[in-house]
């Protein structure tokens, strides 16, 4: 009869311990790695860019460097989240909807410029950086504005804007060429397949500032749009877009924006505009 008490006992006790455990009785999240906690044991997974040197460039030892990666690390830090909670994950231009969509990632801060129609299925913090559409050519082309361009071959990357609003407003004679990542069309342009490539002056900046492509390219200094980024995040969370907007806020009152600028760019002398103001999009 004692040992029947006992066993009742220990049972009772068995489906206390499972319940608690059950209802998240050790504080954590159940999914450790959706991001959706506020710190503590659980990970968050952030969407960047793998090839974008001075943005977001995964190195060959594994680590990850790049004005995108200091602010995506300064945003995480203010969601509660330490740098080795953190996940990047590489997000490619045409893939950054849908990598939201399924909740791959929390956010995304991969020079993710704003516009009327991503923000149908995305909405957008910021914006955190102004840049400018440009043109990379060789040291010793003779392209200095878009119009030189008919007739040439331009290279830009699948699902980005660049391109076409070259050939729409530019130079509709220009023969593009539409490759899946940015070292790609640099590896076009070195070898004369295309004669220019054309993106944001502060990705063509970050490549140009690369040791390997010293002396070997140029920025036209055009500055043919504005884009606007912005970090992207699941359309509907609101709260997760308020936190990151607040956080920008702190980086750049705290002047830790402007080191991520010099950090970054200042070896390609790339002339940023200033830190623009949350929710001011400059068409």
């Amino acid at each position: 009869m004692k040992l029947r008490k006992v066993t009742a006992a220990a049972a009772t006790a068995l489906v206390l311990s499972l319940t608690a455990t059950a209802c998240g009785g050790d504080g954590k999240s159940d999914s450790a790695d959706s991001g959706s906690g506020s710190g503590g044991g659980d990970k968050i997974k952030i969407g960047i860019k793998y090839d974008q040197p001075g943005l977001g460039l995964k190195e060959p030892d594994g680590s990850f460097s790049g004005f995108d990666v200091d602010v995506a690390t300064y945003v995480a830090k203010e969601l509660g989240y330490d740098a080795d909670q953190i996940e990047f994950v590489e997000t490619k231009t045409p893939d950054r909807e849908n990598a939201l969509k399924r909740g791959d990632v929390k956010f995304i801060a991969a020079t993710y410029s704003i516009n009327d129609e991503r923000k149908k299925s995305v909405d957008f913090a910021g914006p955190y950086l102004l840049a400018h559409q440009d043109l990379l050519v060789k040291a010793d082309s003779d392209i200095t504005k878009a119009t030189d361009l008919n007739d040439k071959n331009l290279c830009s990357v699948t699902g980005s804007t660049s391109a076409q609003n070259v050939k729409n407003d530019f130079a509709p004679e220009a023969n593009l060429t539409e490759r899946s990542g940015y070292s790609e069309c640099i590896a076009a342009l070195q070898s004369g397949a295309v004669d220019a490539l054309t993106t944001d002056d502060s990705i063509l900046a970050g490549f140009a500032a690369q040791e390997q492509y010293k002396g070997q390219f140029k920025l036209a200094g055009l500055k043919l749009s504005n884009e606007n980024y912005g970090i992207g995040v699941k359309k509907g969370d609101t709260e997760t877009l308020n936190k990151i907007n607040a956080a920008l806020e702190k980086m750049v009152s705290e002047k830790a924006w402007d080191k991520a600028v010099t950090d970054n760019f200042g070896p390609a002398n790339y002339k940023n505009e200033p830190a623009p103001k949350i929710g001011q999009i400059v068409k």
